[in-house]
């Protein structure tokens, strides 16, 4: 894919950047049915079942892991227990063939490379009832050093207004990573007079970042399926509850960043926790060898693909 001056300079002014037909027909229907299989519970890698719940207590950053929805529930009562998967690339194929996906990475190397290392995924399947992610920035979550984040948010499905589309604070790129009053969190702690926050990815009236996203053109990023928006680290964004009674939001996310930028991210992980870094320097913390060398080249540490697929990590261990 090819990123013209005009979408560069929108990328650099607004934070955000939409692409369209990134993933093909067919890429869209393996992903479609690889989330109806994991819902069914036909991965070989489901054999815990997960505890019952009550699914309309679910939030925007309720989490999963690859197990099985309780037993003798209803096809409807079983997508409900479903509503977003992290870091599945480091154990399913799909999700690393996806976060190393040639269309993806020609975009990012534009706008962050020519060197990426490819630090993490996400699978959303937000079926008809579930709730939105409140305000936050990306780089609160996933520090980098410098600040060289970008996410990529792919349409699985067609979003709308109605089943619970992306929301971009437009030019909120300019702003600082706010950092946590307490809590987990990472932000710009040597600016003077930063404010610390509360209540990040919260609904409004409990996220202090509202009031900052607020100043800026709120704009909903209704996008087809196939269809990605690129978004800075530092850019506000939010998605809304999904009003429908028979459309999910199925989408699949990532997020990279300069591959000589140093990653500490996932060293504060312990035990089954999802997000921690196999490999961590145990001097600097430093957790680059635990994420794929996508493009380009670095004088870091980096890993390599899982499953093998094709990228700048495998060839340079040729």
């Amino acid at each position: 894919m090819q990123v013209t001056v005009d979408q560069y300079r929108h990328f650099r002014s607004q934070g955000y950047l939409v692409m369209e037909n990134v993933l093909s027909i067919d890429e869209l229907e393996e992903l479609d049915r690889h989330a109806d299989d994991i819902i069914a519970g036909r991965l070989p890698l489901q054999r815990k079942e997960m505890p019952l719940r009550d699914t309309t207590a679910d939030s925007g950053t309720t989490c999963q892991g690859l197990d099985l929805a309780p037993a003798n529930l209803s096809a409807r009562e079983r997508e409900g227990y479903f509503v977003r998967m992290h870091m599945l690339h480091r154990v399913h194929a799909l999700h690393e063939r996806m976060l190393l996906h040639p269309r993806v990475l020609d975009v990012v190397e534009v706008l962050i490379g020519p060197d990426i290392l490819a630090l993490s995924t996400m699978f959303f399947f937000k079926p008809p009832g579930k709730a939105g992610q409140g305000w936050h920035q990306d780089s609160f979550y996933l520090p980098t050093y410098p600040d060289t984040l970008c996410g990529v948010w792919i349409a699985v499905e067609d979003c709308d207004a109605e089943n619970g589309a992306l929301q971009i604070a437009a030019g909120s790129c300019v702003e600082p990573v706010y950092p946590p009053a307490e809590g987990y969190g990472f932000g710009d702690e040597l600016i003077s007079g930063i404010q610390r926050i509360r209540g990040a990815s919260e609904e409004d009236a409990t996220c202090d970042l509202a009031d900052v996203a607020a100043q800026y053109d709120i704009r909903r990023i209704e996008m087809r399926a196939g269809s990605a928006v690129f978004f800075s680290g530092h850019a506000l964004h939010r998605s809304t509850a999904n009003k429908t009674t028979d459309r999910s939001r199925r989408s699949f996310a990532a997020h990279y960043c300069n591959a000589r930028s140093f990653v500490r991210w996932g060293s504060d992980q312990i035990g089954d926790d999802v997000h921690a870094a196999p490999i961590i320097d145990v001097r600097t913390g430093m957790t680059n060898g635990s994420h794929i060398l996508a493009r380009g080249t670095t004088h870091l540490p980096f890993g390599l693909p899982v499953f093998g697929t094709p990228c700048a990590a495998s060839k340079a261990h040729v």
